[in-house]
């Protein structure tokens, strides 16, 4: 087995600092050989001639002091601005803003469809034994066909958001509807009754 060499008893004496190198010295100081102050950073720098201006009062009074920015203008929207601009003025927004909110008005109208089936599913499973056979039989026959529309809703809606990331840029993108995994939920949530 190797032998460790030995430890000494007494904390290693601490290195000496070593003269500066041409190089080094000259990184360490300026261009006339006075030491370099510390680099502040831009912001700092902003800041601090923005607070000596507010001291000295240079932004009292400025034109549309206490008035809204006019925001009229938006700055990055490129070849875009002027059909932004018309859109804006005639109270419409733009195709990829449109296209999200029909995408989200067809997601609340299948939630909607699901809401009322859960309520006819509770009031018949809070009569229990007592539904008639022709409720439990109506009720089925409202599942079934609320299952269909609920899958051709979820379908249509993930083709208006392929669409919608084709048009829109990618902040404005949206994921796909798991349709399957939203159907097998929509089974477990809503079992046919027995007739």
């Amino acid at each position: 087995m190797p032998q460790r060499p030995s430890q000494p008893s007494e904390p290693a004496e601490q290195a000496q600092p070593q003269p500066l190198t041409e190089p080094a010295r000259q990184s360490a100081t300026g261009a006339l050989g006075q030491p370099k102050q510390p680099r502040r950073a831009w912001r700092d720098l902003a800041e601090e001639r923005i607070a000596e201006a507010r001291a000295r009062g240079e932004f009292d009074n400025l034109p549309g002091m206490g008035k809204p920015l006019r925001l009229d203008e938006n700055v990055y929207a490129g070849q875009k601005a002027l059909a932004y601009h018309l859109l804006k003025n005639n109270d419409a927004a733009p195709p990829e803003i449109e296209r999200g909110h029909e995408i989200d008005r067809m997601l609340a109208q299948a939630e909607a469809e699901l809401a009322k089936l859960r309520r006819w599913r509770d009031t018949l499973l809070a009569r229990g034994r007592g539904a008639d056979a022709s409720d439990r039989r109506a009720y089925n026959i409202a599942r079934d066909n609320t299952a269909r529309r609920y899958a051709e809703q979820l379908r249509a809606t993930n083709s208006n958001i392929l669409s919608l990331n084709i048009i829109a840029p990618p902040a404005l993108g949206r994921p796909l509807i798991a349709v399957e995994r939203r159907l097998a939920a929509f089974e477990d949530e809503f079992p046919r009754v027995a007739e």
